[in-house]
Formats: C-alpha cells, sequence, structure tokens
C-alpha cells in the first residue's frame, strides 16, 4: 500500500453547502478501515469545523486555520503554528469598518473586497502577513504559512511522509498542498486554475468526487501487479540517464525492484550513487544495506554501525522514524557468512514498518549475493510482494533465485550480454530476442524493464554530484579477505605478515627491516597491490612513480607511499 495518507479539503470538497453526504461518510470509514490515515485540511477555524462536522472523529488529524493550527480528534492535542496579528492590527482594521471580520487563534480572515484595505493595513505597519484568497474570502496568516507547511508539520507529527499522501482540493488556496503531496487530485467542480495543476480531476463533483477517489485507492489494494498500475504521476520519476546523448530516459520512483549488476570497475558504483541521490532529491526515504561501508556521504542521512558495532533493529527503525531523515546501515562488523542471518532478522522489521508508515520507499542492498547467495535459501527469504528495492552485486548468478525472481528492471555495466545472460538462467527467464552489446564504454549503462515488451536499451550514466571512491572505508579499516590482503614476506618468503586493509599496511610497513621493504619495492609489488585489489589506478601510478625513483631511502620511499594513501583515504589518528 504506497498511497497510505488521504488529505482533504472540507468546504467544496469533502462538502457542499458545510455538510458532507452519508455515502461520503460511508467512504471514508471504508477507507480509514483499510488502515490508511485521513488528514482534513480546511481554512475554517478550528470551533467553527468541530461545530459542522459532528464526525470529525473519523480523522487522524485536523489542519484548520488554512494551516495555522493543528488539531489531533483522539487526544484533542492542539499545535499552532503562529500567532495572531498584534492587537494594533485588529483595531485598524475595526476602526476602517471591515466587516465581516472573523479572528480564529492565528488566522484573521474577511471577505473581498476589503483585500485593498487589509494589504494597506499591513504595509503602514509594516507587518510580516500575508494574505491568502480562496473563492472570494481573504485570510492573513503570519508569513509561510499556509495549508502546505500545516500538512508537512502534521505529517511529521505522525511520522508520516508527504511521498505516501494522496490530496485532494477545489480551491486556489489548496494549490499549496496539492503540489506538496505524493498524488494531486481535484474534484469536478474545482477552479480551472486548480484543474490544470493537478494530477488527476475526478468526474463527479465534491463528496461523490472524493468517494470516486477513495474507490480507486481501494481497487489498487485488490489488484496483484501494483507496480502496473500504481498511480505514479510523471513528476516524480527518476532520471536514469540519457538516450543518444540528450534525450532523457527515466524509471519510476516506487513498486520496482531493480536489479543493478556488473564486474568490478565497471561503473556499478557511479550509477547507484546517482539512483540513490535521486531518490533523496525527491523525497524518497532510503535505508541502504552496506556491508562494505562504501555508502557515506549522503545528505539528510545517518550511519549506523562500523568495524567494531553492529547496529540492530530497534536503532535502526528509530534512525527511519524521522520520514525526512534516511539511513545507512554498515555492516563491516558482521561476518560474510552471518550477513543472511542479520538480514533475516532486520528485514521484517522493516517490511512491517512500511506497512506502518509507507517508510522506507527504497531499501537498498549492496553486495546482495552475501545477503541472498544462491546456496544460502534456507538462512533467508524475501516475500514474493515486497518491492521498492535496489539490489546491487558483481554476481547476479550467485543471487538466490527468491531474490532474483522479484526483479522486474535489470541495468548492467561493462558486460551487459553475459550480466542478463546469467540472470535469465538463473530465473528461467527468457532471452531478449535483439542482440546484446558483450562490452560498452565506461559511463554507459544496459537497462531491460521485464514487464515491458520493450528490449533492452543502451543509455549514458548521469554522474552523482558526489564522486567517491570505490570501498573506501573498507580499504581503508575493513578485511579485504586472504585473496587481496598484501602479504610482507620477503626474497627468502621468511616473513608472513598480512595487511588485510590500509591501515594494517602502513603500520606494517613501518615495522618491517629495510631488506623486505626494499624487496617489495623493486618489485613494484606495492602498485601492483593498489592496482589489482584496492583497484585505486590513480594511487597505483603514484606509488608506481615512487617504486621506480632509484635515488630514495627505504625511509624516505616509505613516508612517500604512507602521504599518497592518507591522501586519499580518511585514516584514524
Amino acid at each position: 500500500m504506497h498511497y497510505l495518507i488521504l488529505a482533504t479539503d472540507y468546504d467544496g470538497t469533502l462538502a457542499q453547502d458545510g455538510k458532507v453526504s452519508e455515502t461520503t461518510l460511508v467512504a471514508l470509514k471504508k477507507l480509514q478501515k483499510s488502515g490508511r490515515k485521513l488528514i482534513l485540511v480546511t481554512g475554517r477555524q478550528l470551533e467553527d469545523i468541530l461545530r459542522v462536522f459532528p464526525e470529525v472523529n473519523l480523522f487522524d488529524c485536523v489542519v484548520a486555520e488554512n494551516g495555522a493550527v493543528i488539531y489531533f480528534p483522539a487526544t484533542r492535542e492542539e499545535l499552532l503554528l503562529g500567532s495572531l496579528p498584534p492587537e494594533k492590527f485588529l483595531q485598524t482594521l475595526r476602526s476602517h469598518n471591515i466587516n465581516p471580520l472573523s479572528i480564529g487563534k492565528v488566522i484573521v480572515a474577511t471577505w473581498e473586497p476589503n483585500e485593498t484595505e487589509v494589504l494597506t493595513t499591513i504595509r503602514e505597519l509594516g507587518l510580516d502577513l500575508q494574505v491568502i484568497f480562496n473563492k472570494g474570502a481573504v485570510m492573513v496568516l503570519p508569513a509561510g504559512v499556509n495549508k502546505a507547511t500545516g500538512l508537512r508539520e502534521a505529517l511529521d507529527k505522525m511520522g508520516l511522509s508527504v511521498r505516501n499522501t494522496v490530496a485532494v482540493g477545489d480551491a486556489e488556496n489548496d494549490l499549496s498542498f496539492l503540489k506538496l503531496c505524493e498524488l494531486s487530485v481535484a474534484v469536478a467542480n474545482a477552479l480551472p486554475s486548480v484543474k490544470s495543476e493537478v494530477d488527476w480531476v475526478t468526474q463527479a463533483s465534491r463528496g461523490e468526487g472524493v468517494v470516486e477517489l477513495i474507490e480507486r485507492l481501494l481497487t489498487l489494494d485488490l489488484t496483484e501487479d501494483l507496480r502496473e498500475s500504481s498511480i505514479l504521476p510523471d513528476r516524480h520519476r527518476i532520471l536514469l540517464g540519457k538516450l543518444d546523448g540528450d534525450r532523457d530516459v527515466y524509471i519510476q520512483p516506487l513498486n520496482r525492484n531493480i536489479l543493478l549488476a556488473g564486474i568490478s570497475g565497471g561503473g556499478k558504483s557511479t550509477l547507484a550513487t546517482g539512483l540513490i541521490e535521486r531518490f533523496i532529491d525527491k523525497g524518497y526515504q532510503v535505508c541502504i544495506i552496506d556491508p562494505e561501508g562504501d555508502y557515506q556521504e549522503f545528505e539528510q542521512s545517518v550511519i549506523l554501525g562500523n568495524a567494531q558495532q553492529i547496529p540492530n533493529s530497534a536503532e535502526v527503525l528509530t534512525a527511519l522514524s524521522k520520514p525526512e531523515q534516511n539511513l545507512i546501515v554498515n555492516l563491516m562488523g558482521v561476518k560474510i557468512d552471518d550477513r543472511p542471518l542479520y538480514l533475516a532478522q532486520l528485514l521484517p522489521s522493516l517490511l512491517e514498518m512500511r506497512v506502518r508508515t509507507g517508510r522506507p520507499h527504497w531499501i537498498i542492498i549492496d553486495e546482495v549475493h552475501h545477503m541472498f547467495h544462491a546456496d544460502w535459501n534456507a538462512a533467508v527469504t524475501l516475500p514474493q510482494s515486497v518491492s521498492g528495492t535496489l539490489m546491487i552485486t558483481v554476481h547476479p548468478e550467485h543471487v538466490a533465485t527468491s531474490a532474483l525472481s522479484l526483479v522486474d528492471t535489470i541495468i548492467a555495466v561493462k558486460s551487459p550480454s553475459q550480466t542478463i545472460t546469467d540472470f535469465c538462467k538463473a530465473v528461467g527467464h527468457q532471452l531478449p530476442t535483439d542482440s546484446l552489446a558483450s562490452e560498452i564504454l565506461a559511463g554507459e549503462g544496459v537497462a531491460w524493464f521485464l514487464k515491458n515488451e520493450d528490449q533492452p536499451f543502451q543509455f549514458q550514466v548521469i554522474p552523482p554530484r558526489q564522486e567517491r571512491q570505490r570501498h573506501m572505508r573498507t580499504y581503508a579499516e575493513g578485511n579485504l579477505g586472504n585473496d587481496r590482503c598484501f602479504f610482507f614476506r620477503g626474497e627468502d618468503n621468511q616473513l608472513n605478515l598480512k595487511a588485510q586493509n590500509l591501515i594494517m599496511f602502513i603500520q606494517l610497513a613501518a615495522g618491517v627491516d629495510d631488506r623486505t621493504w626494499l624487496h617489495h619495492l623493486h618489485l613494484q609489488d606495492y602498485s601492483n597491490w593498489l592496482q589489482n585489489s584496492i583497484k585505486d589506478e590513480s594511487l597505483a601510478k603514484e606509488v608506481s612513480e615512487i617504486e621506480t625513483t632509484t635515488d630514495l631511502s627505504p625511509i624516505d620511499s616509505r613516508a612517500r607511499i604512507k602521504s599518497a594513501i592518507e591522501k586519499r583515504y580518511t585514516l584514524p589518528a
């Protein structure tokens, strides 16, 4: 269930002539029973709406006075997002015979054509106030307060996101909160200026239009393939890359399961980082399962875990409780063989949170072959209804079939033909009829939307804003594994000192004897290790130049190589 919240205006939308019909009330109750939240967003004063709408307790929250007052019917808690204008403002309006003049907890309201006198008074008194219009009504509020700010504050208090909210309205003062939400709807009687700005217009007017919207939302719950039937406006699409150098190509922002695969050094990290940045830019909450400490620098994100600390499920859920906060779960402290069990314990909590709040919108699993290995189906399984996942791997053929069978979008880099062939063999999917390139250039990718009739297509990758070095923290302080460690052995293999990361390499380099150090230096073992295991070409090149500088003493060459490493990698003191 993606659309978890319905936010609706009252007059002219939910109500006709101030009253809500029994049919509309029945529909609201049905929507409430489906597990969704209801929020009323109105320009009326709170006391007024409580008087004219006895069934207000159907709603989880009321945003009144055009966004200035938030009220929770279950607890009767009130929250003001501003204060009344100074008494001098009210006295001036009264002295100028402004009538009618309504004064709420924050709002001051009248009707046209009094707006000229109101604006003149605001200007003459130098007040930080704004005037909002609503089909003849003239509403005075603190600057920056409107239905959008009120709704956002209410959602934050409830731990919910605008990305899971459908909004419906009819008038110009509704536009702010309509544009804020994931799906914006206007009832048929809405002003033309409102209809032109929303994602969908109902065929029916007022309460009947809201009923029409509710029925459409409930129908989604009965649809087998939500990914194909969900109402997803194009304005939220995520940029994937460019076709032919100038045409943009997009993916849908939700309800997709993406497999991003390709060999090391092929551009997976660059592509993944760009996609995650754009998820966050659109306001979608991400939870990144980061086995190797690769994802450290995303805006509005926190990091849990390191090589010494393993975050538990409660800590993860607490970090995700704020809708605007993204989370990186660092699993460097979890042994490779223990990672499937760790995720098996965490994943149900994340999915249960999604049922309650609709978040996190995206679960990104790096090194997914460690989490769902083909030989570990018994250790962890994925519900076949799960969506909103981005799975990243070098080896799709090593990923459990239960995970691969969820995939509806494949993105391949470096060797797309091999990647797609391996995937199809693993899940028994028919290979595409069009021939696939065995190799593509750096900065390119191949995407295949499996649910469509389309064939795979090649595109140019859009670089992320932040170019990070791959596996930086893993290389600095993680455990690379025996096949990628550096071993100080010496010319007669008398030593067997293992450096499993760059920190250990620097420590051992400082302690080995000069003869052992120079033996590996002259063989250019250091630059070869940095090139092949660390996969840092620029660092390997710099170290190679140090290795081939013949007039350096062992002390100097050690110092220069240490400096070169520390320039690129943030090492603990």
